[in-house]
């Protein structure tokens, strides 16, 4: 059956279909251990399922709210920014989103046309590019480096939107104060708006988390700040976040959201709302913190792997390119042969790297997803020095 042109050079995004090869096997009595993205294994946090519940006995029917999202609840959300990010925001300045991908899609639409050039740096969250692609935007990569500088930034040209990702999937790199202030002198020199994605605010291990809009007039300077619920509360499923932005661009974001799925859930509007009104999932952030030591002492040493522990986030980002460029094949391969699913760095943009979520199911199964891939990878690369020398004889 025939598609459209603009759909039909379009794919899947890589992390989903990763995703979904899982279920499929799962599906067929097959046991495989899914690092390809991260589940968390903790429930959503008690003050969201109590405000549910109480939202369900008290109110039998539930009416459409505002497509932007309920008052109350968007008043809640602006307090949270007071609060826990320094900004002072009005509600008619809150969207409430089905999830930080239709925030992201929503700006972009709104701020761009055909075109324009928007920069995102490398690794990156694939939703970016795929979005930009999807709505005929031209996309600049750049690497992600280790400090953001003047000098880099003067080297990157002249894009219409800037995409900054703080807390950083999938490095888990937290911006500073200081390459923030870079960022926002720069976009202001260059006339360009920025797309913040501060989803992973409160995932945070070392370092200090900062938005961008406090640092700055964010109205004058045509900011977007997305937030979700999905990771930093442990509620993946309930598809729920918001974006703080001027509010003509508020008003723009509404008028693409009325027409396609017009508010969020009423549910999922109360939950946003609990969940963000709870605090830091400090309970969470322990475990996830001894997960992540766990993993990344275990992959310490291996001569074909070079991990660090990430400051953030539910990801580990594993450097391969001593066993191979090949990181799809790699990740293939390691679903073939020892179930375990994982992501390549392709998809997010650097070959060579994979890409691990640590966060669900057990520890023990967390081990044994680790014991499989080390088995995997240190035959390879035994194979790998085996070529190598009958070469050189």
């Amino acid at each position: 059956m025939h598609t459209s042109a603009r759909i039909a050079s379009s794919r899947p995004l890589a992390t989903t279909a990763m995703h979904g090869r899982v279920e499929t096997l799962r599906s067929q009595g097959q046991e495989v251990i899914d690092f390809s993205i991260a589940i968390s294994h903790f429930p959503a946090p008690a003050p969201v399922l109590d405000a549910v519940a109480h939202a369900l006995e008290a109110q039998r029917t539930m009416p459409y709210t505002s497509v932007v999202g309920a008052l109350d609840v968007r008043e809640r959300l602006a307090a949270k920014l007071r609060r826990e990010n320094g900004i002072a925001a009005r509600p008619d300045e809150i969207i409430v989103t089905n999830g930080a991908k239709q925030a992201l899609y929503e700006a972009l639409y709104a701020m761009s046309d055909p075109g324009d050039t928007v920069l995102v740096f490398k690794p990156h969250w694939p939703a970016y590019v795929a979005t930009a692609q999807l709505l005929g935007l031209r996309v600049a990569l750049a690497e992600l480096p280790d400090a953001i500088t003047p000098a880099l930034l003067d080297g990157l040209g002249t894009p219409r939107i800037v995409i900054i990702n703080n807390p950083h999937n999938p490095t888990g790199k937290v911006y500073t104060r200081r390459e923030l202030e870079c960022v926002r002198d720069w976009v202001q020199r260059i006339g360009a708006r920025v797309i913040v994605d501060e989803s992973y605010e409160h995932l945070i291990f070392d370092g200090e988390h900062v938005s961008l809009a406090a640092l700055c007039d964010w109205r004058d300077v045509g900011a977007v700040t997305i937030f979700s619920a999905s990771q930093s509360h442990a509620m993946m499923g309930w598809r729920v976040g918001f974006a703080l932005a001027p509010a003509p661009i508020v008003e723009a974001m509404q008028t693409l959201q009325g027409p396609i799925t017009a508010a969020a859930p009423h549910l999922s509007q109360v939950a946003v709302a609990a969940a963000f009104d709870s605090g830091a999932p400090l309970a969470m952030m322990a475990e996830y913190r001894e997960r992540r030591d766990l993993a990344v002492a275990a992959f310490a040493g291996l001569p074909w792997m070079t991990m660090h522990a990430p400051a953030s986030g539910p990801y580990l980002w594993g450097d391969v390119r001593a066993l191979t460029q090949d990181s799809v094949g790699l990740c293939e391969a390691l679903l073939e042969e020892k179930r375990v699913a994982t992501m390549p760095g392709d998809a997010l943009g650097v070959p060579g790297f994979i890409r691990l979520g640590y966060i669900a199911d057990d520890v023990a199964t967390l081990r044994d997803g680790i014991d499989r891939i080390i088995a995997f990878g240190d035959a390879a690369f035994a194979r790998q020095r085996s070529r190598d020398e009958q070469v050189d004889e």
